[in-house]
Order: structure tokens, then C-alpha cells, then sequence
């Protein structure tokens, strides 16, 4: 029960947290004159909140362990976002993307710091940048098969980069040894997380878009 407990306040404090700062961002915006007051609406700001506490949420409660490397976890914390992403835009995912790694690295990943939120970020932002862009210019199966397809590619092509930038850095470990891992660890591993987190969008994206509408349309 405690437990339960601790979870719930995370997601309501995560949503407050989230709603706050969306709606700052948007108010900026919108008096430097860079969106119109059209596209700010409740529905929007509510949805960004709420996808940005289920994340977090989702990172707490799913936290599953690499067979060969049980300190790489997965989670489903980037399926929010990317329906996110579809719902509203890649610019609004890549909003939401960095307010839920940070969100994420000063609460439930505290130990990873400032090295946690800049490669999620980098890495997730990749993902919702490449998925957005191709989704947004014809909203189709197929093309939201491609967008997922190529953004789960570029999600494992960044991870495999930062986590040759990074990794020896935080985990004090030699280079070679990263690159020993690489090939059987670290690629199979971010291809596996990125490729379940699109395939789960993919499936549920319809369903929570009608959704959306239903409530608040």
C-alpha cells in the first residue's frame, strides 16, 4: 500500500510538474508570437500532462533486465511520448521528451544525473524528431510503419554513439570494454527497447487518439 501510494503522488506530482511547464512554454510562445492562439487548448495541454505523468509512471512500474546485462533496463516510458508525437507533432514530443527526462532524472533515475537526461533526451528526441516529421506529412499505417521503422534505427545508431561517449565517463570503464559490448549488448539491447516502445505505439495509438477525442471533443 505504501508502495501504491509512493507511485500515485510520483504521477500526480509528475503531471503537475508537467502541465506547469508545458503551459509556461506555450504561454511564451504564444507572446513572441510563435503559434497562434488556435493551437493552444486544453485538450492539448491536458493530454502533454497527463502522457508526461504516465511516462514517468510507466518507468517506475516496468522495468524490465537485459539477459546478458542486467543493469540495462527496458521500459515503456518513450510509448507516451511517441503517441504524443502523432497526436500533436514532433516539436510537442520533443517538448515533452525533455521535460520527462528531466522530470525522470531528478526523481526516479537520480542516480544516472546529468548523463541520464542528456542521452535520453538526445536518443529519444532522435526517435520523435525522425517519427513526427515522417508521420506529419501523410498520416497513414504506412507511413506510420516508416516513421517507427527509421526512428527506432536512429534511437539504437544514437544510443550506440552517446553510450561511446558516456559510458566510459560514468561507469569508469575503458573504452574497449564499451566496445567489447557493443555488438552482443548494447546495439541488440536499444534495437530490442526502441523496436517493443514502436510496436507498442503502433498498436495502441488509435485507441488512445479516439480517446482523446471522445473526451474532450
Amino acid at each position: 500500500m505504501k508502495i501504491a501510494t509512493e507511485y500515485l503522488l510520483l504521477a500526480i506530482a509528475a503531471f503537475i510538474i508537467a502541465v506547469a511547464i508545458v503551459a509556461a512554454t506555450l504561454a511564451v510562445k504564444a507572446k513572441k508570437g510563435s503559434i497562434g492562439k488556435k493551437n493552444i487548448s486544453t485538450k492539448q495541454l491536458t493530454t502533454l500532462g497527463v502522457m508526461s505523468a504516465l511516462s514517468i509512471v510507466l518507468m517506475v512500474l516496468i522495468r524490465i533486465p537485459f539477459p546478458t546485462a542486467p543493469f540495462l533496463e527496458y521500459d515503456p516510458a518513450d510509448v507516451p511520448i511517441l503517441i504524443s508525437t502523432f497526436l500533436f507533432g514532433p516539436w510537442w514530443g520533443l517538448l515533452m521528451t525533455a521535460v520527462v527526462s528531466v522530470l525522470q532524472g531528478i526523481t526516479v533515475s537520480v542516480s544516472s544525473g546529468i548523463i541520464g537526461i542528456i542521452m535520453h533526451i538526445a536518443a529519444t528526441g532522435g526517435f520523435v524528431i525522425t517519427a513526427g516529421l515522417i508521420y506529419k506529412r501523410g498520416k497513414s499505417i504506412k507511413r506510420a510503419v516508416i516513421a517507427l521503422a527509421l526512428g527506432t534505427v536512429i534511437q539504437t545508431v544514437l544510443m550506440a554513439g552517446m553510450n561511446l561517449v558516456f559510458t566510459p565517463i560514468f561507469m569508469k570503464t575503458p573504452l574497449e570494454t564499451v566496445l567489447a559490448m557493443m555488438i552482443p549488448t548494447i546495439i541488440p539491447f536499444n534495437l530490442i527497447k526502441a523496436g517493443v516502445n514502436a510496436a507498442i505505439t503502433f498498436f495502441v495509438y488509435k485507441f488512445v487518439s479516439r480517446a482523446v477525442s471522445k473526451i474532450f471533443d
